[in-house]
């Protein structure tokens, strides 16, 4: 089954027309013709069957003939606040990861130690979208805005907090902390890893400081692990 995305659609909408690129895709790329039946979600848990009325390749349109609510298939809610690395392709190699493994929130955190500092939210959407696409899921990641760690951490907090540094200091597994079915926040610090101040901030607010394993990993790898070691902890 190939999956469509689109954000504009909801259960009140019964005609849609794909814009000029998708539109192409549609009758140049894959050959469809009127009558032809496509998938497509609006990344909030429901799924829509449409048949092709005007296989046109600038105006593409389809008539909605059937919705389903598609319910996550896990029952925890995932929160990853991860500073951005140097080499964007290895924040974008995590934000497709993460999304075909199961994630509910991503914020870009820049931290003391980050070397980038902008990052392209936009380019970031659509990494998210063609991911959640090519994995069948139903349920659009969200993707907050940039914010320094200082800003990110005056929000209120609910739910399970932790936060992954590499200082030698007490810290406990993360999979053993790991409860099902609960709310988690999870910190991942830049290539530098979080300064002491930063840690000591955390701490304050209630984040329980944890190791993801014995090796030293990389910003994105942490992200990583992080994240399937919530969806295998709830299989």
């Amino acid at each position: 089954m190939q999956l469509f995305y689109n954000s504009k659609i909801d259960s009140s909408t019964t005609q849609f027309k794909f814009d000029k690129i998708e539109s192409r895709h549609i009758v140049k790329v894959l050959r469809k013709n009127e009558g032809d039946i496509l998938y497509i979600t609006n990344g909030k848990s429901e799924f829509f069957t449409a048949k092709i009325l005007l296989a046109n390749d600038k105006k593409c349109t389809v008539d909605i003939i059937n919705i389903e609510k598609k319910l996550k298939p896990w029952g925890y809610y995932l929160h990853i606040a991860i500073a951005p690395t140097k080499n964007i392709d290895r924040l974008e190699w995590f934000l497709e990861k993460a999304t075909e493994i199961g994630v509910d929130e991503i914020t870009p955190i820049i931290c003391k130690h980050s070397e980038r500092k902008i990052i392209k939210e936009e380019r970031l959407d659509k990494v998210l979208i063609s991911a959640m696409k090519q994995s069948l899921k139903f349920q659009l990641p969200k993707l907050n805005s940039t914010t320094s760690f200082l800003d990110f951490m005056k929000q209120e907090f609910d739910g399970d907090l932790y936060i992954a540094h590499c200082e030698e200091s007490d810290k406990k597994s993360f999979k053993n902390q790991l409860k099902p079915n609960q709310k988690i926040t999870i910190l991942i610090g830049p290539e530098g890893d979080f300064s002491p101040n930063e840690i000591e901030i955390a701490l304050k607010q209630k984040f329980i400081p944890v190791s993801l394993g014995e090796s030293r990993l990389r910003t994105e790898t942490a992200g990583i692990v992080a994240a399937q070691s919530v969806a295998f902890f709830n299989e």
